[in-house]
């Protein structure tokens, strides 16, 4: 009499071929999550800079400030905390932070954070988290300074570009 089932040798091939299958799922699906956080950090910058434009046309400057970070122990002391001075809430509701929030062996430390610098008359912006994914440098958020560690979005001047 025949039983029925399956032998030992079966059910490993069976589990090692789901195993061999999640790993592909999972490697995709922390590629999108590089994918997402680079787009998150592009669309932040984005929106800082319209807030700093929006900013500009209604003070004639932009929020003077030296390398105020998002980062908690880096902020504008004079302004609540926050790390571009004046811009919150009016200008844009909250300031962005970086979407790792700083759990990552990319962006550690004072890396993992949003930094502003103005004279009044130009401004840089930078994101210095490392894009996950690559990238080339015509990309507009490029910065040639900090090429394979930084974001950035600056004035219409190319010598606050240079800071």
């Amino acid at each position: 009499m025949k039983s029925r089932g399956f032998t030992l040798i079966e059910l490993l091939v069976v589990i090692a071929v789901i195993g061999l299958l999640s790993s592909v799922v999972f490697t995709s699906l922390n590629t999108a999550r590089a994918k997402a956080r680079d787009a998150s950090r592009k669309v932040s910058l984005k929106q800082l800079q319209l807030a700093l434009e929006l900013y500009f046309d209604s003070n004639g400057s932009y929020p003077v400030g030296g390398w105020y970070s998002s980062e908690p122990g880096d902020q504008n002391p004079d302004n609540g905390g926050n790390y571009i001075p004046g811009l919150s809430p009016t200008y844009i509701s909250v300031l962005p932070r970086d979407p790792l929030g700083g759990n990552s062996s990319l962006c550690s430390g004072w890396k993992r954070s949003y930094h502003y610098k103005s004279n009044g008359a130009n401004y840089k912006l930078l994101s210095h988290c490392a894009p996950e994914n690559p990238w080339a440098s015509n990309d507009a958020f490029y910065d040639p300074g900090r090429p394979t560690w930084a974001w950035m979005v600056c004035s219409g001047e190319t010598t606050a570009c240079s800071w």
